[in-house]
Order: C-alpha cells, then sequence, then structure tokens
C-alpha cells in the first residue's frame, strides 16, 4: 500500500471533539489471546494467557485512544522477551508512551492456567496439576504497582467432625468389649480393620484458597512456584494428582494429622505471609466448599496495612 493511500485513509478516531466532553477511568481491550513466556523464580515457563490492557483518556477534546497501539507494544513485548518484574515495568511506560498527551495512567494483567508437575506422596508417580494466576501492572500517578493472583486447592477435614467420629469408635468399642474386661491387643486389632470398628468418619472438604500479594520493589522474577509450594508446605494437605493405595493412604494421615476449620487455615496462611518481605500486601479468601452443608464456610483477611488493601470478601 502506497504513502500517499495510507495518508488518504481518514482517521476518525485520531480526530478532536468540537468541545471538551468527559474523560475515561480506562479504555482499552479484554480477552486478548497471547501467548507468554514467564520469569518465575529461576525458570522460564510458557503460557497461554488472556490479557486485558488499558490507558485512561485523559484528554476532554481527544476522541478516543490508539487500541491498536495497545496491542502491537503488547504482542512486541510478549514475543521477544520472557514477562519478569523489569519486562512488566518497561511494558506500562511504553503503553504510557504510546498515548503521551492523552493518558496518564496504563494498566496490563495477564491470567492463564499455570501447570506444575508434582510427585505423589509415596510412590513414584507424578502428575500435572494446575493453578489459576493473574499478573497484573499498573502505572497510576507515576508509581508502579505489581500484583500476583493465584489459587491452590487442598483438602480440609473438619475437627468438630473427627472428634464426634471418634466418639463414636468409643461408644462402639465400650458395646463390643465392654463386658469382657481385659481385651487380647491382637482382638483390637483385627476389630480397628474392620467397618463394624471403624463406624464413623469424619467429614473432608475440597478447598480453596485465592491470594492476591503486592510485590516488592527490587524482585527480579514473579515467585509463582515459590508461592505454591510455600502454601502447600503450610497447609500440609494439597490436593494430589497420580495416586496409588500408598500415596492415598499417606493422604489420609495428613488429613488426620492436620485438622483444619476455616479459622485454622487462614491462620496459617496469614502468618506464612505476613513473615515474608517480598509480599508488603496481600489479600486472602480462603473457602471450604462443605460436604456437610449446602453452603461454603469462608475466612477473608488481609495483612491490614494503611491504605492497602480492604478485607471486603
Amino acid at each position: 500500500m502506497s504513502e500517499l493511500t495510507l495518508r488518504s485513509m481518514p482517521d476518525v478516531q485520531g480526530g478532536e471533539l468540537a468541545q471538551a466532553a468527559a474523560t475515561l477511568d480506562w479504555v482499552g481491550m479484554a480477552d486478548i489471546h497471547q501467548p507468554l513466556m514467564v520469569r518465575d523464580g529461576t525458570d522460564v515457563r510458557q503460557v497461554q494467557s488472556h490479557v486485558q490492557v488499558y490507558v485512561d483518556l485523559g484528554d476532554p477534546k481527544a476522541k478516543g485512544i490508539h487500541m491498536s497501539r495497545l496491542y502491537l507494544i503488547l504482542d512486541e513485548h510478549a514475543d521477544t522477551r520472557p514477562l519478569s518484574t523489569a519486562g512488566l515495568k518497561l511494558l506500562l511506560s511504553s503503553l504510557l508512551e504510546s498515548h503521551r498527551g492523552l493518558s496518564t495512567r496504563a494498566f496490563v494483567r495477564f491470567s492463564f492456567e499455570y501447570y506444575l508437575r508434582r510427585q505423589a506422596l509415596v510412590s513414584d508417580n507424578s502428575g500435572w496439576n494446575s493453578y489459576p494466576v493473574e499478573i497484573t501492572g499498573a502505572l497510576i500517578d507515576g508509581k508502579m504497582t505489581l500484583e500476583v493472583k493465584l489459587g491452590v486447592q487442598y483438602s480440609s477435614t473438619c475437627p468438630a467432625s473427627a472428634a464426634l467420629a471418634r466418639q463414636l469408635i468409643q461408644d462402639k468399642f465400650t458395646q463390643d468389649f465392654g463386658a469382657e474386661g481385659q481385651v487380647d491387643a491382637s482382638q483390637v486389632h483385627a476389630w480397628l480393620g474392620t467397618d463394624q470398628g471403624i463406624m464413623a468418619t469424619p467429614h473432608s472438604q475440597r478447598s480453596t484458597a485465592h491470594m492476591l500479594v503486592r510485590l516488592a520493589d527490587g524482585l527480579e522474577s514473579f515467585p509463582i512456584t515459590d508461592l505454591i509450594n510455600a502454601i502447600e508446605g503450610t497447609l500440609k494437605t494439597p490436593v494430589q494428582t497420580a495416586v496409588k493405595r500408598e500415596d492415598e493412604q499417606e493422604f489420609a494421615r495428613l488429613n488426620g494429622q492436620n485438622l483444619m476449620f476455616i479459622e485454622d487455615s487462614g491462620r496459617k496462611l496469614k502468618a506464612l505471609l505476613s513473615s515474608d518481605e517480598r509480599f508488603p500486601d496481600y489479600w486472602v479468601r480462603v473457602e471450604h466448599h462443605e460436604s456437610l452443608h449446602a453452603h461454603d464456610a469462608v475466612g477473608v483477611f488481609t495483612k491490614g496495612v494503611e491504605g492497602g488493601y480492604q478485607p471486603n470478601p
């Protein structure tokens, strides 16, 4: 296409309004499909992301922003370098520079499923677990803010239900052996292996920890795997992938040794995040998807930083 033809094409979007109109907080695009390399600790991993990218329309006489510039800058950054904290800051600055005179703020969010190979608890098996992840960057009034949001699934066994199940087992033991006085250990051992012996079990449920963390200045990469490992190590009962009987038995042991109300899981995670200087602020929502009830048990908390995240559910 000739330069003359290009110059003759109408540019409605680039025109000016006859008189000043309202400004807009954000204008841009959502659900852009973008392959992406992400720098996670010392690793670089490829993901298939969905992206939102915006700038504000701060010029009251401008008809609109240049959306094609946002898309092309995003694509160029994703195509030429892994996404790191420095790269995200550069991307935000480039988005804003492309709208000099029109905009003073920029925002971008990458959403993707993050796959990690997880080892079975006892056996040599392993499998892929997926974690929903969002990486967000904002440049507002000259201030950069970088955030990571992710979700981790785990199992929670109710302490109250465990106590009630133990009481029923004690009652059944008294019923079956109370009249005998002393009981041979081999009899008790055999009894404990029967359905009649362990005639009640506590209820447990698949549970989810959703967390949003603000990243401290100076981090060179996104601590995605490190944060997931810390969460799973703290809760001790992450959902499993490939399992054999020995893995399932170990999972049952871990659940029995780590009984958790919603308050317990919340306090464990709050202690974990509060001790990590990489996250100056955080917001967490834990959900126990009840098997006893048709509703969920939920806990929400933040670090409590002045002017920081609010503990909105």
